[in-house]
């Protein structure tokens, strides 16, 4: 087993919390009267004049793919030259939007923004468990809400094949996810849910708190009988984005079996993986997304 059974039951409740805060971003968004007389999903704008590219469902994949390849491009030259300080500045502007877009769901953007900066800040320049994970579980809603309204079924379906594709080309063989990782949790802070190591010292078990320099997979001492444990932002980002469009056709209640599958999946990495080793999720994610999806629309139409 990769982690403790408690980290474990941690970290998918994380998960699953996530993804259901991520989906409530998402109906909030939806506007439901001009839904209702139109008859088409409508989406409410973004806050603070942000506007969502003007592209169609299949270009909107290329605009997607091509900022993770640039963003990925970018990280590796801030790793190259070991440029923390911008690392930080970038960590802080995208957390401050990204959650100011997930806040502005629940209450007035003014407020939304305000509480996001100072959250950001807390989280990029202080940060602790509590606030890092906790953000966590907001940020990727605010994603979900730029990226959503621009995807259809298919195209959201293409997608995560595609990043899986990926996930399993950058950690299996050209490793550089794992470098990236690394270098996120040296740094201390990353991208994705966190829980520190929990270090066994002979009859002594002490929790570690939130620090960098310690990366999940690097070889562990002697005397400590777990690695930290994280997952990655894009294995909460894409799932919760494709669960999302599904949202379009189907009612919240069954669209809500798609992330309990992609549960199952991470925690059967969970159980099956092995301490010290980096695994590619979005595979396993993406192939019970679609499971899920297809039970959901199987309740849709014959429950």
């Amino acid at each position: 087993m990769k982690h403790s059974i408690r980290t474990t039951a941690l970290l998918l409740t994380l998960f699953l919390l996530t993804q259901l805060v991520g989906l409530v971003v998402v109906d909030n968004y939806i506007d439901k009267e001009a839904t209702e007389k139109t008859g088409a999903v409508t989406y409410k704008d973004l806050p603070y004049h942000i506007e969502r590219p003007n592209v169609s469902p299949q270009e909107s994949i290329w605009l997607i793919l091509a900022g993770v390849g640039i963003g990925t491009a970018i990280l590796l030259v801030l790793i190259k030259f070991r440029k923390v300080g911008l690392w930080k500045v970038w960590f802080f502007l995208s957390v401050a939007i990204t959650l100011s877009m997930a806040l502005a769901s629940f209450i007035p953007a003014a407020a939304a923004l305000a509480a996001s900066i100072g959250l950001a800040a807390w989280k990029t320049f202080r940060p602790n468990i509590y606030v890092h994970n906790i953000t966590e579980v907001f940020i990727y809603g605010g994603l979900a809400a730029i990226f959503v309204p621009m995807l259809n079924i298919l195209y959201a379906t293409i997608l995560l094949l595609a990043i899986s594709a990926y996930d399993a080309i950058a950690v299996w063989q050209s490793r550089h996810m794992v470098t990236m990782a690394q270098f996120q949790t040296s740094t201390g802070i990353f991208s994705g849910l966190y829980l520190p190591k929990e270090a066994h010292h002979g009859r002594r078990r002490e929790k570690a708190e939130f620090q960098p320099g310690k990366a999940a997979g690097q070889p562990a001492k002697p005397q400590e009988k777990e690695t930290s444990a994280v997952l990655g932002g894009g294995d909460m980002g894409f799932p919760l984005i494709f669960a999302g469009v599904a949202l379009k056709t189907l009612p919240f209640a069954q669209v809500l079996i798609i992330p309990a599958a992609a549960g199952l999946a991470i925690l059967g990495l969970m159980v099956f993986g092995k301490q010290n080793k980096f695994y590619p999720a979005m595979p396993f994610i993406t192939a019970a997304c679609l499971l899920g999806y297809g039970l959901s629309v199987f309740l849709a139409l014959y429950a």
